[in-house]
């Protein structure tokens, strides 16, 4: 994860360097922008990738932990 995570850094950087010199109407500005974006959406998706999916009752107890159905007791 950290290497998209140097790529998205380095996208960034030139991006900025590009709108510096092309101006940031430019069509380059844009373009070099829009890899920063995909490269952070690809970062996003592989980050849900990552974590297990939850079912129904488990997105019920992570919003309602004090639910009655959703108490863990120690014994």
């Amino acid at each position: 994860m950290s290497n998209i995570q140097d790529q998205i850094e380095k996208e960034r950087t030139e991006a900025r360097e590009v709108c510096g010199v092309k101006g940031a109407e430019s069509a380059e500005c844009a373009a070099a922008w829009d890899a920063v974006e995909e490269l952070q959406a690809e970062a996003s998706h592989q980050k849900q990738k990552a974590q297990p999916e939850k079912n129904s009752f488990q997105q019920y107890c992570d919003a309602n932990p004090d639910a009655d159905e959703c108490r863990v007791y120690d014994n």
